[in-house]
């Protein structure tokens, strides 16, 4: 669906956006790919290494409105990526991070209206679902405006949908890079929050991947859920650094033991399907028929999870062995 389309990614020089350009270039013929992000190092650390003549580079901040209009003019496709996602960082800095994760959204919608995009799908993160920390809960209001912005679009073709998924390995900030630094230099320990506690575990290319078939599923409105294993975080410690100490340091602000994706109080929108899940809007859109979520372009069929129903890290069925973290690690670039 991209051969020939015009695709922004906004926060295009994170980890999510630098893989979603690769294998965007792998794998089809984009007309452009527009890579729109407010860090001008990274961008010229991009640019560096995707010379095609399709790759576009704009600085702006989603804060920005009037500039994301001007960079969407044409778009067919917007990944919006961009977010303030260091979780202590959002406790600390509350109306940084309701700017860029909250209004910043709502930009991207008004500036995907204007212009008719075709498709827009929003990146979630597990931790707007039953947020108790800042960073989840302006993810989870941009997660309502995104499936709210349905409804603004009219009987125009702009259709809007989530992503939401887990720990994503190896990307910045996250715990295995932390570690791999640790044991690099010396360390004698490696710290951990809890050793009960869990995490939601995919690779940056299994993320890439999922979004670019949901662009495709999507019919808008949906946040989307991929069903993925567990990790125990002492058990990435033991992979990592078989037999070294950890030392118990206690969960940061705003941290949880474990973390959830579809919410036992979404159960009665919440839909399996084999490899994912779909939780379909609460408010009625007034062209659909909320039974329609239950097959989905590709002619997949759900069928709605048992009432009560939580998808939790901690009560996953699917939980890593050490040797399967260790080869996701691998996969990730983590030696």
């Amino acid at each position: 669906m991209f051969n020939d389309a015009t695709i922004l990614i906004t926060g295009g020089t994170g980890s999510f956006g630098r893989q979603y350009v690769k294998t965007l270039l792998a794998t089809c013929h984009p007309h452009k790919v527009i890579v729109f992000s407010r860090d001008e190092l990274k961008q010229y650390e991009m640019q560096q290494e995707f010379t095609q003549r399709s790759m576009r580079f704009f600085i702006g901040d989603v804060r920005d409105r009037d500039r994301l209009v001007m960079a969407m003019r044409g778009v067919d496709y917007v990944v919006h990526a961009a977010a303030l996602k260091h979780v202590p960082a959002a406790e600390y800095n509350p109306m940084e991070c309701i700017k860029t994760n909250i209004h910043g959204a709502q930009n991207v919608i008004e500036a995907a209206l204007i212009n008719e995009a075709k498709k827009v799908i929003g990146l979630s993160t597990d931790k707007a679902a039953s947020p108790i920390n800042l960073y989840g809960a302006t993810k989870l209001a941009a997660d309502k405006l995104f499936v709210a912005a349905n409804n603004l679009a009219g009987g125009h073709p702009t259709r809007f949908a989530v992503v939401r998924y887990g720990n994503v390995v190896g990307s910045r900030g996250s715990v295995v890079p932390l570690f791999k630094r640790l044991i690099d230099g010396g360390a004698t320990h490696l710290p951990i929050t809890d050793s009960r506690m869990t995490r939601f575990w995919i690779t940056i290319q299994q993320g890439v991947d999922f979004v670019t078939r949901c662009f495709e599923r999507m019919q808008g409105g949906e946040v989307f859920v991929p069903k993925i294993p567990s990790v125990r975080i002492a058990d990435v410690a033991e992979a990592m650094a078989p037999g070294m100490p950890t030392k118990v340091v206690g969960i940061r602000p705003g941290e949880k033991l474990h973390e959830v994706m579809c919410p036992q109080d979404d159960s009665h929108l919440t839909i399996g399907f084999g490899d994912h899940y779909v939780i379909r809007p609460a408010i009625e859109f007034w062209r659909g028929n909320p039974n329609s979520y239950e097959t989905n372009a590709f002619g997949e069929q759900g069928r709605y999870v048992d009432e009560g129903f939580e998808y939790n890290s901690g009560s996953n069925p699917r939980f890593l062995s050490i040797e399967e973290i260790r080869a996701f690690n691998h996969l990730s670039g983590i030696r």
